[in-house]
């Protein structure tokens, strides 16, 4: 086929497909413009989802009325003249194609009238044509109606979606251009009913609540940090929304770039791992970040619909954000609060534990001595672990050292010749001796503690009853003390090794994921080779797993089997740190106490002190919570009291 110069209108057209989607393709490149000249008032008013009529009035500085032809021409624009400024983008807009672009597929009528005109003026733009500029009446200002969307490309058209399913779009759109403009009123109508109305705010989170929810506000923590200038100067400001807020998709995680809403998957990225372990892989943070940057350190030309950016310094970026959200949560009480039905007292029951002689735990104890003592005449035997750093602490009300607390006291654990755990009782004991040592709180206060159905704990603290999941807890105390050992400290754990290997047969070849899984193993404390067609053998395996009662076989099938159906992704650095923690949390999980064990005095105590001293200690690694709290107020409504 011969090579022909294409028409002005398919050229038109074709750049229409690259930029307007649907609706709200036209939406976003308008109202950005609008903000763009200026405007304090956006009015959006919608019929039909936007494939009957778009309306967006503005009162913005307006175009000079010769200039409305150029309006509608593809590659005019107020916003750039010289190719250096494409390096330093401060416009919304600026590739000079929307206007040209939306009116190749649409009927496009623009009214604009500048502060200082006597009239406005009006021009009509459809297809590959334009008429004449009109004089016309209007308030300072730009009014611009796009009718009949995608009425010449019938094919474009077929494929739009629903009306509620594309005014969906354009009001998600329309909330994510209000979040970053607070100083501009935005009126949204569909149907000519109102939808949105936004008034001007002077605090960014009172924009913010007001998208969000107002119900939200409480529940959202704020937080900022900007970089010295010799690093370039960086700025962070942004909410973090506590975990029991988590949403079942990323539609609420708001990221701005110099006030440009942008999508970026280092960003996102960023985001998901600081709330990693608090809160399940599949639920996602309500989270709003504003960046601004030195224009210079990114590419905004690089996506048609400008919602794309590429960063010089990516990793720089992600570090900041990352950092910023995480030392924010690590310094909030992320327990979430048990909402109480309306109505009725509720009653609650639980049985007080007992000793060998039938007595029972006495809610009044009043000194550290009378809390040993206490735990004494519940466990006359001192069968169980028995921790002399939390004795001592109730004693002298003093500072622990640095042991680790849930450690096993006799440490006794071995193996036999077929490579089982020795029976040892066990029950909160932590990670084997060498592992990281956790610094405990200056006084171990004495507050009573119930175990109920052998799988929860109950206390309090100064703001109600405090209820804690005992497996899930003492996962993230191992799950904290295994990271910081093998990531914080980047060591090896310990391992012991059997007098006989354990063998298994694994379904099929398995040296090609043992090949691949080896930097894992050697970092957790696990040898094993092929030992044939399809058997693996199991040589030594961590210590304070054997100190669990962890069966290799068993650990070492899930492991093996997990890493066939691909749950772990090693092909690069950032991959490969999650695979660990993944690994991290298996082993975590495995080696906790179980719903259903039960724990002595001074087990309780020490677990609930651990509580106190690890990081993100509200949530287990899976992300469920470890703790629940009933509030005062909630409990006195409960008995009637207010």
């Amino acid at each position: 086929m011969a090579i022909r110069k294409l028409s002005p209108l398919l050229i038109s057209q074709i750049a229409a497909g690259e930029v307007i989607e649907r609706p709200a393709s036209v939406v976003k490149e308008l109202a950005e413009n609008s903000l763009d000249a200026g405007a304090t008032r956006l009015e959006i008013a919608i019929t039909d989802g936007g494939r009957e009529m778009i309306r967006i009035s503005d009162d913005g500085d307006g175009i000079v009325a010769d200039e409305l032809p150029l309006a509608v021409t593809a590659h005019a624009t107020s916003k750039i003249t010289e190719p250096s400024e494409l390096a330093s983008i401060g416009s919304m807009g600026f590739r000079g194609e929307a206007l040209a672009s939306i009116a190749s597929v649409s009927r496009v009528r623009i009214t604009s009238r500048r502060r200082d005109d006597d009239a406005a003026a009006t021009i009509d733009a459809s297809g590959d044509t334009i008429s004449q500029v009109r004089p016309a009446s209007g308030s300072p200002g730009t009014v611009i109606e796009v009718r009949d969307l995608f009425f010449n490309t019938p094919a474009r058209r077929k494929f739009m979606r629903a009306a509620p399913t594309e005014f969906g779009y354009i009001r998600d759109l329309v909330q994510r251009l209000a979040m970053a403009h607070r100083d501009v009123r935005f009126l949204l109508t569909h149907n000519e009913r109102k939808v949105l109305d936004l008034p001007p705010h002077d605090e960014a989170r009172r924009r913010c609540a007001a998208i969000l929810g107002n119900d939200l506000d409480d529940a959202l923590l704020e937080f900022e940090h900007r970089d010295p200038p010799e690093r370039g100067g960086a700025a962070i400001w942004g909410l973090a929304g506590l975990p029991s807020i988590a949403r079942a998709t990323s539609k609420f995680q708001y990221v701005y770039l110099n006030g440009r809403p942008i999508k970026d998957r280092g960003l996102m990225h960023a985001i998901k791992e600081a709330y990693r372990g608090l809160m399940p892989p599949d639920r996602f943070p309500v989270a709003v970040i504003f960046l601004d940057i030195d224009p210079h350190a990114f590419d905004v030309n690089v996506h048609p619909a400008k919602t794309e950016v590429r960063f010089y310094e990516p990793s720089r970026l992600h570090g900041l954000v990352l950092s910023s959200l995480r030392q924010r949560l690590l310094g909030a009480d992320l327990t979430p609060t048990m909402a109480m039905p309306s109505g009725g007292g509720g009653r609650f029951g639980a049985s007080y534990g007992s000793n060998q002689s039938g007595e029972t735990a006495d809610p009044a104890i009043q000194s550290p001595g009378a809390f040993v003592d206490y735990f004494k005449r519940m466990d006359p035997s001192n069968k169980g672990f028995v921790f002399d750093q939390v004795r001592k602490a109730m004693d002298d009300a003093g500072q622990l050292d640095d042991t680790p607390l849930l450690l096993n006291e006799s440490n006794n654990a071995t193996n036999n010749a077929s490579g089982s755990p020795s029976d040892s009782e066990a029950h909160a004991d932590s990670i084997t001796s060498g592992t990281t040592s956790t610094v405990m709180p200056p006084a171990l206060q004495p507050t009573p503690i119930l175990q109920v159905h052998k799988s929860y704990l109950v206390t309090q603290d100064e703001q109600g009853m405090v209820i804690i999941d005992q497996h899930a807890l003492h996962e993230r105390v191992m799950f904290e003390q295994l990271r910081e050992r093998v990531i914080g400290q980047n060591k090896t754990l310990e391992s012991q090794r059997l007098l006989m290997p354990a063998m298994f047969d694994a379904g099929g070849d398995p040296s090609g994921t043992l090949e691949e899984l080896q930097p894992l193993l050697e970092k957790i404390g696990i040898e094993a080779e092929p030992a044939g067609p399809t058997t693996i053998a199991i040589h030594a395996f961590p210590s304070f797993l054997f100190e669990r009662r962890v069966e290799p076989i068993a650990f070492m099938t899930e492991l093996i089997d997990r890493a066939e159906s691909g749950a772990f992704d090693l092909t690069n650095t950032r991959a490969q740190e999650a695979a660990l923690h993944e690994v991290l949390d298996m082993m975590a999980c495995k080696a906790a106490v179980k719903a259903g064990d039960r724990l002595q005095g001074e087990e309780l105590a020490a677990l609930l002190a651990m509580r106190e001293t690890i990081e993100r200690s509200s949530n287990c690694p899976h992300g469920r919570p470890t703790t629940i709290r009933l509030t005062l107020h909630d409990l006195e409504k409960q008995f009637g009291r207010v």
